[in-house]
């Protein structure tokens, strides 16, 4: 049975940190789907157990963990091989369902040091903060890099040493495994549905996407009204936090989707079976 409709995709910009691409002849609960499934349902690394063997500093063991568990990971190697630890069959930690990551600094000077994220020491390369993604690890860490993600501050005497193991997961579980930094999507950029009010015309901003060239006119500033209008045409941007490439999370969530929406059917299907409502 051929779909309702058949939904068109054309990327309009695609760098390092985020993509933008526009979808045509769809919904606009499907739109909204796309955009909560790459927030919540697409999986990452993240630290997520941490084991303190000393934390001399100012800060409490449960705050430093916080912290690191927010750093995002590169996760894009290992994320489709990679277990949830709930259904690897080992008894805490292995490399099938996480990856260690040590910590150990002291201040030994009256300098204040700065611990970052350069100073967790992965047991797997290819699972790294991302700020240390692509580092020479043959040159020392001096750190005052900017780019590294602060952890704490150290006073001399005070040091803090950790084990940590990062696991897979997802946004709906907790926001540090969330891969994207933003994601937002845009209809009727003329305002022709008026799902946007604003109590002077000229308020509207002005937009590129624009459909009608007679927007452009300094004395109109959005279309005419349309009763039985429909969104049909959206345009996203998805930013990524790092860990994975944003064209990876497009990927990686309408896979997600599509899951989901087939156990559903396969759900439907065998309950409408077993009530005889299906031969």
């Amino acid at each position: 049975m051929p779909y309702a409709n058949q939904p068109t995709v054309k990327i309009t910009e695609l760098t390092g940190e985020n993509v933008k691409f526009q979808i045509e002849d769809t919904d606009l609960s499907v739109a909204n789907s796309l955009r909560r499934v790459f927030i919540a349902e697409t999986p990452t690394m993240a630290i997520d157990w941490v084991q303190f063997e000393s934390n001399s500093t100012v800060l409490s063991d449960e705050f430093i963990a916080h912290r690191i568990g927010m750093i995002p990971l590169t996760s894009d190697q290992v994320i489709e091989s990679m277990r949830y630890s709930r259904e690897c069959d080992c008894e805490d930690f292995c490399t099938n369902c996480s990856v260690e990551f040590k910590l150990e600094v002291k201040c030994h000077d009256d300098r204040t040091i700065n611990v970052t994220s350069a100073d967790l020491i992965s047991a797997d390369s290819r699972v790294v903060p991302v700020t240390s993604q692509g580092k020479d690890d043959d040159q020392p860490y001096d750190g005052d890099s900017t780019e590294d993600i602060l952890i704490i501050k150290l006073r001399k005497g005070q040091d803090l040493k950790l084990n940590a193991y990062a696991k897979k997961g997802f946004g709906k579980e907790h926001a540090k495994w969330n891969p994207t930094a933003g994601v937002a999507f845009e209809y009727d950029p003329d305002n022709a549905l008026r799902h946007t009010l604003f109590p002077k015309p000229e308020e509207w901003p002005p937009n590129t996407r624009s459909e009608y060239t007679e927007i452009i006119d300094e004395d109109k500033h959005e279309a005419e009204f349309t009763v039985e209008g429909k969104a049909n045409r959206f345009y996203f941007n998805v930013e990524s936090s790092g860990a994975l490439k944003p064209e990876n999370i497009v990927i990686m969530g309408m896979a997600a989707l599509k899951k989901k929406l087939s156990d559903l059917q396969t759900h439907l299907a065998t309950e409408l079976h077993a009530d005889g409502h299906i031969n």
